[in-house]
């Protein structure tokens, strides 16, 4: 039995086997005809994603946003689960099945979504699927799956389980179990907001609002236009928005003060949602900062939020801790698999 624990954003797709880990953009492209490869420059399998599904070939992240004239990612929650969760999780699925063992997943959509949602993320993935890799080079690698079982979680409950347990799914910080921690989950689209008391999951402390990232890279990509006159697609913001700059059509523009000024305001809306959905929670122990939105907004929301806050490190990839805590977990509830 071969264990994934696979995490679906709407910024990045990521996975984990607990030894290997991929990230890649959660972008779908139509494929294209290339007529030359130079054979030169980063020519990783993750950066080179084609895939055929279901009869339907698609160029997947770096790949698509590179090479393919029309390409598609989405903020919309419905069409996520609907139109791209079968393809980025077979994508990433597969890439694990060089052996036709059946498969356990464990994943998880925030804390908002995931009650009327959780049954159709398991029908579209669980059961017996093809895909084919194809390489830049023309050889193909055809990979049968079969997913036994997919076990859905709240997202950011994923996060805590990477805290409590550890490789072998045993737990292994029993401190934890006795304390209330908070975990804020600051994705591409959405915050999730979850208490944890003594491991048991508080609903009414648990919400998901619609803000993310995305929110402040949208505001950039505004005023670039303004600036420009071009259009920034939003995925094509994190090298600038990282950077502080961008060079559009040789002209460079520096972005760094609007940056930090978008997530100044971004980290205060969501110290709001907190201080008011946990306002009688104060014997919370700890405050865990995760996802990938937590790295550029963990330095203006510390001091916003009162009490013991941390940012859950996790080899300097803070997008990989609830993918990480998924499949801990999986070996916790499937010991003898």
């Amino acid at each position: 039995m071969v264990l994934l624990g696979v995490d679906i954003g709407f910024g990045f797709t990521k996975a984990t086997s607990g030894e290997k880990s991929l990230i890649f953009k959660s972008l779908v492209g139509e494929p294209a005809d290339i007529q030359f490869h130079t054979n030169i420059g980063d020519g990783s399998f993750i950066k080179n994603l084609h895939v055929t599904i279901g009869g339907k070939s698609y160029f997947i992240g770096d790949y698509a946003e590179q090479q393919s004239n029309n390409k598609q990612f989405t903020l919309d929650n419905d069409k996520l689960i609907t139109e791209f969760v079968k393809i980025l999780a077979l994508t990433a699925v597969g890439i694990y099945s060089e052996k036709p063992d059946p498969i356990n997943v464990v994943s998880g959509l925030p804390v908002g979504y995931l009650k009327q949602n959780r049954k159709r993320f398991t029908d579209i993935l669980t059961g017996h699927h093809n895909v084919t890799y194809h390489n830049p080079d023309g050889t193909q690698i055809a990979r049968k799956i079969t997913i036994n079982e997919v076990q859905m979680l709240p997202q950011p409950v994923g996060t805590v389980f990477n805290l409590l347990l550890n490789d072998k799914g045993e737990i292994a910080n029993k401190e934890l179990t006795k304390q209330k921690l908070g975990v804020v989950d600051i994705g591409f689209r959405t915050t999730d907001f979850t208490i944890v008391d003594q491991m048991k999951y508080v609903d009414r402390g648990s919400c998901t609002i619609e803000t993310g990232i995305s929110t402040s890279f949208t505001e950039i990509a505004n005023r670039l236009q303004e600036m420009s006159g071009v259009t920034i697609a939003l995925y094509r913001m994190y090298k600038a928005a990282e950077a502080g700059s961008i060079t559009i059509r040789g002209q460079n523009y520096n972005i760094s003060g609007l940056r930090d000024q978008s997530y100044a305001l971004l980290a205060g809306k969501i110290a709001e949602v907190i201080n008011r959905l946990w306002v009688e929670d104060w014997d919370i122990d700890t405050i865990f900062l995760t996802g990938g939105g937590s790295k550029e907004l963990a330095k203006y929301l510390q001091p916003l939020i009162p009490g013991n806050v941390l940012t859950s490190e996790n080899n300097g990839d803070l997008r990989l801790n609830n993918a990480q805590g998924y499949v801990k977990y999986g070996r916790h509830k499937w010991p003898q698999e």
